[in-house]
């Protein structure tokens, strides 16, 4: 595993050297989502360096993880504790990440009954198309004053930026 500074270095140089280009920059994880969305064009970035639960406080039904940690990994942790992501996020290959579950926005067969990826989004980390970190919510439900652009990330496919990591709120399992 990288250094977690290293990669979000080696992030802010090849955004940074995209923007400077003008150059279209695809954004993945997995890669298990990319018929979905945008044409698919430019450099890739692949976010899987950048991975592993930052924080999980079950009593609060809160996770937090980097944008490249496999969804396996965050449903397994999840399960230990009887929880679960509440929107079942799809998978669509093996190497499925949280970034992006969180950046497709799409959810499964309960989403009728409990909500899509966005009622569940707390915060987010991301970093611009200029290389910078910008921090949108927390990890409590209200928190936020004025727009609250960690939901909009929901479903974005990376147009607003790279999500670095993202809260989420989970609920315990049926």
């Amino acid at each position: 595993m990288t250094d977690t500074n290293d990669t979000l270095e080696h992030f802010r140089a090849v955004i940074e050297h995209a923007t400077a280009h003008r150059a279209p920059l695809q954004l993945r994880g997995g890669g298990t989502k990319a018929w979905y969305g945008q044409q698919r064009v430019g450099d890739v970035l692949d976010t899987r360096d950048y991975s592993g639960i930052v924080a999980y406080d079950p009593a609060e039904l809160v996770i937090t993880a980097r944008c490249g940690t496999p969804l396996a990994d965050v449903e397994a942790a999840l399960a230990e504790r009887n929880q679960l992501l509440p929107f079942e996020p799809p998978y669509f290959g093996h190497g499925a990440t949280l970034g992006g579950a969180v950046a497709a926005g799409l959810a499964g067969p309960r989403r009728s009954a409990v909500g899509a990826v966005r009622d569940f989004v707390l915060g987010a980390k991301l970093m611009d198309g200029r290389g910078h970190v910008l921090n949108f919510g927390g990890q409590v439900m209200k928190n936020v004053a004025g727009y609250d652009v960690s939901r909009m990330l929901a479903g974005s496919l990376g147009t607003l930026g790279l999500i670095l990591e993202v809260s989420l709120k989970v609920l315990p399992q049926p």
